[in-house]
């Protein structure tokens, strides 16, 4: 099917998350991924114990080339630690992508807490890149910070959705894995109505980078010409998976198993 994601985020040591989970994701589903990276951190399966931040111009080439020479069908962004990389990020996007679907995921707080964007960027998030989304892949507490309220069940999950939809993108796939609740709830809001998918929770702590890879590969379909909700359907299906079988790895929040599709 191919179809090319480009991916704005940031890079992952341990190889769970971000920019290596965002690649193995795409190439698993039939499309080519390509990186725009926005920082190198050093984090393993504990928690995040260092972040060198790449700077915002350099950011800015790493998408110019690309998408001069090989271009895009879908562009997803995940790691934007500060306003100045929003800011050089959606000027590139309106210059060169600007009829390009972008998948963002609003990536505010490591699985371990450690906080991943200054405070001062969020409103930059959401009206620089949020507003002009085809999708937008908050979980529970990134909703929170986007909304300004809490999200305690999955009535407030629906408020919420329609919230985040109302600042301008075209969809919102709300992640209700944080609740507490035997049963996941993902709703996705669209200008056409919304649609909710449960699932029963996996008992496991083997869970990191599950939203990069759920966002990548939403990206993937998009990219494809999948419908958004085909797209969900395949992502949500290929994380579940990824879940299931993940192979254990670490002392803490280990990575998925994202190779699964290789074996039968």
């Amino acid at each position: 099917m191919h179809g090319r994601v480009l991916i704005v985020a940031g890079s992952d040591s341990g190889g769970g998350a971000g920019i290596q989970a965002d690649i193995k994701t795409v190439t698993m589903l039939d499309a080519y991924a390509m990186t725009a990276i926005t920082a190198l951190t050093a984090q393993n399966t504990e928690g995040v114990f260092g972040v060198l931040p790449i700077p915002p111009d350099f950011i800015r080439r790493q998408l110019e080339v690309v998408l001069d020479d090989i271009g895009a069908d879908a562009v997803k962004t995940g790691m934007l630690h500060d306003a100045a990389v929003i800011e050089a990020v959606a000027a590139v996007l309106e210059e060169r992508a600007a009829l390009i679907p972008l998948v963002v995921d609003p990536v505010m707080v490591a699985k371990g807490g450690a906080r991943l964007i200054e405070p001062g960027a969020i409103d930059a998030l959401k009206t620089l890149l949020v507003a002009r989304a085809a999708m937008l892949t908050p979980n529970l507490p990134e909703a929170e910070i986007l909304c300004g309220r809490p999200i305690g069940n999955f009535a407030e999950m629906q408020g919420a959705a329609q919230a985040l939809l109302a600042l301008g993108c075209r969809a919102v796939l709300l992640k209700g894995g944080h609740l507490a609740d035997d049963t996941v709830y993902d709703v996705l809001a669209t200008g056409a109505g919304s649609r909710v998918w449960q699932s029963p929770r996996l008992a496991t702590r083997h869970t990191h980078g599950t939203g990069c890879t759920l966002a990548s590969a939403i990206a993937a379909g998009l990219a494809q010409g999948l419908p958004v909700e085909d797209a969900v359907d395949r992502a949500r299906d290929y994380v579940q998976r990824a879940i299931a079988s993940a192979p254990g790895l670490g002392r803490g929040h280990g990575p998925l198993d994202h190779a699964h599709p290789l074996r039968p």
